[in-house]
């Protein structure tokens, strides 16, 4: 019998894979309030907060800043806390070798918590990478 709570295994096809290098950013505002973005590129309904992947010979701070300014065309955040640790995790099977153009199994990603230091005509939603 099947656990629905049982962690997923890659099969065999993709468990050589590795996982993208990437970053998360919880953007903070002075009141706590915490920035999530509705997706522009799916057909169902998500909302995210800001990230992406890390660029070959890019810090994880310098790929943070990056996905701000291409995702909400802002530069106006300070850093106030970043994950020691990676954190990991597989993509659903359904998924593994078809998104990122099926190189990776899953994502690694180290998360920063920014506080927000602009104000409302600092944020672009309309960026040449709109997502």
């Amino acid at each position: 019998m099947s656990d629905d709570n049982s962690p997923r295994r890659p099969g065999p096809r993709f468990a050589k894979l590795g996982y993208r290098p990437g970053v998360g950013i919880m953007l903070l505002n002075a009141r706590g309030d915490v920035f999530t973005g509705r997706r522009i590129d799916t057909q169902v309904e998500a909302w995210q907060m800001p990230q992406g992947g890390i660029d070959e010979g890019e810090s994880p701070r310098q790929a943070a800043f990056r996905e701000l300014a291409e995702e909400i065309g802002t530069d106006k955040a300070r850093v106030l806390s970043e994950t020691v640790d990676w954190l990991v995790y597989d993509l659903p099977p359904e998924l593994m070798g078809k998104v990122w153009g099926g190189k990776y199994r899953g994502q690694r990603q180290k998360w920063f918590a920014m506080l927000f230091e602009g104000s409302d005509a600092d944020i672009d939603l309309a960026t040449a990478h709109p997502e």
